[in-house]
């Protein structure tokens, strides 16, 4: 549809960016954890040996990527399995909604999977959400990873159940040093604190750097995901409560003025209104397209950003090393967890499995 001009001159740019980039509060909030009604579940670590099942809750995925997906988990010295739907395609689904909730479902009854992967995201996870039985998961306790579209198993499962999801690597993702040492630090072992650092702040994938917005330090629980998906469970009874939450938020392919768009739908509904703090990772591709751009004047990412921000008085930092890059953190969904702008670190402040 037409929509009016995102700005009318150049001094509305300039007013945008010379708003104050950073303002300084120091507080620390604990959070209770009483207003989603459900006790949290840790569940079993990950072991060396130990069996991946493999699915695809949203789009389909090709022969190839299968292959990859398994050699990249034999690699790390996992034993990988799937079933006969992994495969199947529907549209740009992978089979239908009953069939994908189905091979989920499986899997977390299944006594010889210890975990299960997401081989990809691309879209359909918030389909199936209605189709899972709950109970079972509750019963079945394993742990769930992926991301992107992943984000609405998470949200959904968490809200239900009080899993601990973990919001990392798909199957198809860049094993490299970095993501393999998060990945593993985070899902076998048990200590009960870690802290991590942003890595490559200024790499190609990463062209801000770390940007501490507002400076503090806070404690809460980790909630968040992809921001497309975030907003879309919006009123939906599979969204969580944001009080005394981190929020982590990535998205991906998205013009500045639609990243304005969904971040104003989360602060007009309220959503970050008792947050304990907002940490963004990477937000990949989301500059104004050079070619055929929407409108011929716009912000840049960094500057929405620094608007949308700038009157919080939480902490809130941008480019932590996670979302649609190489370098990914593997950050617990629902776990405790301290952030600090200052430092530009989160720490886990307990361990996420058993």
């Amino acid at each position: 549809m037409n929509r009016k001009k995102f700005i009318k001159s150049l001094t509305a740019v300039t007013a945008i960016s010379a708003l104050p980039f950073e303002k300084n509060f120091t507080f620390s909030t604990e959070e209770e954890f009483n207003s989603e009604k459900v006790s949290v579940i840790k569940p079993p670590r990950l072991k060396e040996g130990d069996r991946i099942a493999l699915v695809a809750p949203g789009s389909y995925i090709s022969e190839s990527e299968l292959q990859d997906s398994v050699k990249n988990l034999s690699d790390l010295g996992f034993q990988v399995t799937f079933s006969e739907r992994l495969t199947l395609q529907n549209g740009y689904f992978s089979g239908t909604d009953q069939q994908r909730a189905d091979d989920l479902m499986d899997m977390f009854e299944r006594e010889d999977v210890d975990a299960i992967m997401c081989v990809r995201g691309g879209y359909g996870c918030a389909r199936i959400l209605p189709l899972l039985d709950y109970s079972i998961i509750k019963k079945h306790p394993k742990i769930l990873i992926g991301y992107s579209d992943v984000t609405a198993l998470l949200y959904g499962i968490f809200r239900k159940t009080g899993l601990i999801t973990f919001h990392g690597p798909v199957a198809t993702s860049t094993f490299n040093e970095f993501s393999v040492s998060s990945f593993k630090s985070v899902l076998m072992n048990t200590n009960s604190q870690k802290k991590f650092y942003n890595a490559n702040p200024s790499s190609d994938e990463n062209i801000y750097g770390v940007r501490t917005l507002v400076k503090g330090k806070a404690k809460g629980r980790l909630v968040g995901g992809n921001l497309s998906i975030m907003v879309s469970l919006i009123g939906t009874k599979y969204d969580v409560d944001y009080a005394n939450k981190i929020i982590f938020i990535e998205e991906i392919g998205e013009e500045p003025y639609r990243i304005d768009r969904m971040l104003t739908q989360l602060i007009q509904a309220d959503k970050f209104k008792n947050a304990s703090g907002v940490m963004m990772g990477i937000f990949s591709k989301c500059e104004p397209k050079e070619i055929e751009p929407s409108f011929s004047k716009s912000f840049s990412l960094i500057e929405v950003l620094q608007d949308r921000f700038a009157d919080f008085k939480i902490p809130v930092i941008y480019g932590m090393s996670f979302g649609h890059v190489k370098d990914k953190f593997t950050i617990p969904f629902g776990v405790r967890a301290e952030l600090n702008t200052v430092e530009q670190t989160f720490t886990l402040l307990e361990s996420a499995v058993k």
